[in-house]
């Protein structure tokens, strides 16, 4: 990913809801309840961790039993510190108190609280990026990183990548909300080049072994709220020698993992990206800024986001007021205008019958003449004066510069194209004369779009003739 362009806008859950969300998440939880546990007699390493006598008592603190329950437990401590549950009072003695985020658990705002998550969320990323040490401590007990081909910051990396990739995948209007990704395809998604078609043997084997990668990884992940992951299918790792306990489905791609970014974890991605200095929107942001933060922030938005993010918007602001100042702020002749004021109609979509005297207002303005009278007449006003022929030119320039901006040579624009040829005779003929910034270029592309090559060419034909008007 880049972080010079933006990333698609997103819609979070309300904070309130994502803080109890990380209250209640397994890891968070225990951190808290070990920060409680921990007293005068508690006892901590020269690294913070809890010493080995008292993994027992942390254990029955929380109420784990099963093989993994130290390793449990000495996560969950080793959260509390970091997050600022617990806090180290003398390092040489050993002892510790309780921090004072551990307050904020119960005290604090939902800020407060997603504070605390985040900073619990980092210690966990930092774990999943270290590989299984388990066969390489050696006879002194010391762990032989000669023996092991790590990288920690490639590690963090790789990781960092795979779930940016699946903030991507789980932002896009295209993906159904909550919608899981099979854990193949994410992992090809950093592994494999996007101008390869068939991967090669050795590609395939690298995705193979991301896969297994991650397999550990979100399951470390999961505790902490950031996904919800089902996990590999046992089966597929096990020996190839080894017959499988029951008949499996090979066509079943859940045996492969299956993961998604949960509400909370939707969140902290965000949090991380915009740390990171990249551009991610939420659906929300511009509510409290004004008509022209909206117009130009939407831009580039997908259908659903910019009309969430408008309805929002027009909630906080009285009707007429509102279109008074969206029409205001869709003024100009700058490249952007033509799709600020596409985003003012369809903002102008959303608001009632109240907002006529703004509409009618601006019936004489050269650039807002045409979409008044388009809205006054959706909504069943009276008495709408017709247009001229020079404003219906203009405005359908104007509508096919926004569609250009917004979507590029798509199919809609192209049945938009043929549409306008076919209704208006003598459309070219007549359309190159229009004075909009954009009228060359739009007859350019309307060149480009049209499949009847005679009409194309009167297209390019026009374009030229508005291009030599324009002095270029």
């Amino acid at each position: 990913m880049s972080d010079s362009s933006p990333l698609p806008p997103v819609r979070l859950h309300p904070e309130a809801e994502l803080a109890r969300d990380a209250l209640s998440t397994p890891l968070l939880s225990r951190a808290a309840r070990l920060a409680r546990w921990a007293g005068p007699d508690t006892r901590v390493d020269a690294g913070g961790g809890l010493v080995d006598e008292q993994l027992p008592a942390a254990v029955e603190a929380l109420g784990l039993s099963d093989d993994d329950a130290a390793a449990d437990a000495s996560e969950a401590w080793r959260v509390a510190v970091d997050a600022g549950l617990v806090e180290v009072v003398d390092e040489q003695e050993g002892t510790v108190t309780a921090g004072e985020d551990l307050a904020l658990l119960t005290g604090g705002s939902p800020q407060d609280v997603l504070a605390v998550w985040l900073a619990a969320l980092e210690t966990v990323l930092a774990d999943a990026s270290v590989p299984d040490l388990d066969g390489l401590v050696d006879e002194d007990g010391e762990v032989d990183l000669s023996a092991l081909d790590w990288d920690p910051e490639a590690e963090a990396a790789f990781l960092d990548g795979v779930l940016g990739n699946l903030y991507l995948l789980t932002a896009g209007e295209d993906t159904p909300g909550g919608a899981p990704v099979p854990l193949p395809a994410l992992a090809a998604s950093v592994i494999v080049p996007s101008d390869m078609g068939e991967p090669t043997n050795d590609v395939l084997e690298q995705v193979s072994d991301a896969m297994m990668r991650l397999d550990d990884q979100f399951r470390m992940l999961e505790p902490v709220g950031l996904v919800a992951y089902q996990p590999v299918d046992e089966a597929l790792m096990a020996d190839a020698d080894e017959e499988p306990a029951a008949p499996v489905d090979d066509t079943d791609v859940s045996r492969y993992g299956m993961v998604r970014l949960t509400p909370l974890g939707l969140y902290g991605m965000r949090a991380r990206l915009l740390e990171a200095g990249f551009d991610a929107p939420a659906v929300g942001d511009l509510a409290d800024k004004g008509a022209d933060a909206l117009l130009d922030g939407t831009a580039q938005f997908p259908p659903g986001a910019a009309q969430a993010e408008t309805e929002q918007w027009l909630e906080r602001r009285e009707s007429l007021a509102a279109a008074r100042e969206l029409l205001a702020a869709a003024r100009g002749s700058d490249a952007g205008a033509p799709l600020r004021r596409l985003r003012c109609q369809q903002a102008l979509s959303l608001v009632g019958p109240s907002a006529e005297p703004a509409l009618r207002e601006v019936l004489d303005d050269a650039e807002l003449g045409g979409l008044a009278r388009v809205w006054l007449t959706e909504h069943g006003a009276v008495e709408v004066p017709a247009p001229s022929e020079e404003m219906v030119y203009w405005l359908t320039i104007d509508t096919v510069a926004a569609q250009l901006a917004a979507e590029g040579n798509s199919e809609e624009l192209r049945a938009l194209v043929e549409g306008l040829a076919q209704q208006h005779g003598g459309f070219f003929a007549a359309v190159w004369r229009v004075d909009h910034p954009a009228t060359a270029d739009v007859l350019e592309a309307m060149g480009r779009l049209h499949p009847d090559k005679k009409v194309a060419k009167e297209a390019r034909k026009a374009a030229f003739k508005a291009r030599s008007q324009q002095g270029g």
